[in-house]
């Protein structure tokens, strides 16, 4: 709807720059009139018509919703070919289904490696400020300068909120090492396995990012190549105290790890009280994905907890990644994971001191802003 109004003679600026402010009243009388009309309402008629508007509105957020999950859902895997041409010459663009509209910039400073393996296509290249950068079918992995912060945390927010020191974890995913090193902090564990897909980002990792590889060092860690989803469906019950998922998003050979059939084989693999924590999407970008999911959780793992945490991290889509955490039900109440129970890791002598967690930020990462608490208050109903 379009309202014109008469602004009156002597409304335009004069050749001093001065402006008759008597000459704008009849124009002032006419907008404040469409105003009040068109915002405040006239009585019953104007409430009414703000809400049929509110009722379109809600319809169009939950049209949008449906849309969000179907095109997640929908999304095919990129490639590194793609994201070195979406810029100008010498930039990397990380262009994805899973965020249409928006790219993130690296500039490159070199390209080490660019590969496809069986799974999936694989890009290593030095950038001008964050270091090397590993890409998976188009979609940033890592970056030496930024990764601690997601690697610390999907590791630290599970096993600090056990109410015992773990002693067997369990890897799905994380093929370039980055959990494994925050892992083998931990003096208390025994054993950790990891059940990686794709020998060929092991391989790119070992080669171009050693700081971050060093945990396959470890004599505890033992590496499973092969499909994450069976290494789970056949590992014993009630086996581990904590399994990690740090997989990509649910494109391409990652896209079984966030269904139903996973949650419930990791459910059962898991020890009474003990954690699992996956990677968990933005709620900048994927929050119904993150309703969905968690809902689906909330079904698996009865008598538990449910919760969603986040870290930022710049290189990122949207400089936010977010982690779903559960715990199976035990013969006390539920553990919540949002406190932390067991101290954070000493320093390391290889790797040295923890850059980004600590207890108060553990605590800090379940604060959700009001819009995504809403959302995901509405999948625990």
């Amino acid at each position: 709807r379009v309202y014109l109004a008469y602004l009156g003679p002597g409304s335009r600026r004069c050749s001093s720059d001065r402006v008759y402010g008597l000459a704008w009243f009849p124009s002032i009388l006419v907008f404040g009139f469409l105003f009040c009309s068109r915002f405040v309402g006239l009585e019953r008629a104007g409430r009414n018509r703000w809400r049929l508007v509110h009722f379109r509105h809600q319809q169009g957020m939950a049209s949008a919703a449906d849309k969000s999950v179907a095109a997640a859902k929908a999304a095919v895997p990129g490639d590194g070919k793609r994201g070195l041409e979406g810029l100008p010459t010498g930039w990397f663009a990380e262009v994805s289904d899973m965020w249409p509209g928006v790219a993130a910039g690296i500039q490159v400073k070199e390209v080490l490696y660019h590969e496809r393996s069986k799974y999936q296509d694989i890009l290593v290249f030095d950038s001008t400020s964050f270091g090397r950068v590993m890409v998976l079918d188009g979609v940033i992995q890592s970056t030496e300068r930024d990764e601690f912060s997601y690697q610390e945390m999907i590791v630290n927010l599970p096993l600090c909120a056990l109410d015992k020191p773990a002693k067997r974890v369990l890897v799905v995913g994380g093929g370039d090492g980055g959990v494994l090193r925050e892992l083998c902090r931990h003096s208390n564990l025994e054993k950790v396995d990891i059940a990686e897909i794709d020998e060929g980002v092991i391989k790119a990792s070992k080669e171009f990012l050693p700081h971050m590889a060093k945990g396959f060092l470890d004599p505890r860690v033992c590496v499973h190549i092969g499909d994450g989803l069976q290494y789970v469906k056949d590992a014993p019950e009630d086996h581990y105290d904590v399994i990690i998922v740090d997989s990509s998003d649910p494109v391409g050979p990652a896209a079984v790890l966030f269904e139903k059939p996973f949650y419930e084989s990791m459910h059962r693999a898991l020890r009474p009280g003990g954690i699992i924590c996956t990677q968990g999407e933005s709620i900048w970008l994927h929050l119904d994905i993150i309703k969905e999911v968690t809902s689906m959780c909330r079904g698996i793992f009865q008598g538990g907890a449910v919760s969603y945490a986040y870290t930022t991290i710049p290189t990122y889509p949207s400089g936010q990644i977010g982690f779903v955490l559960c715990t199976k039900a035990r013969d006390e109440e539920p553990l919540q994971p949002n406190e932390p129970r067991q101290p954070a890791p000493p320093m390391d002598l290889s790797s040295g001191p923890l850059r980004y967690y600590t207890s108060d930020l553990h605590r800090a990462a379940f604060v959700l802003p009001a819009f995504a608490a809403q959302v995901l208050s509405e999948a625990a109903e």
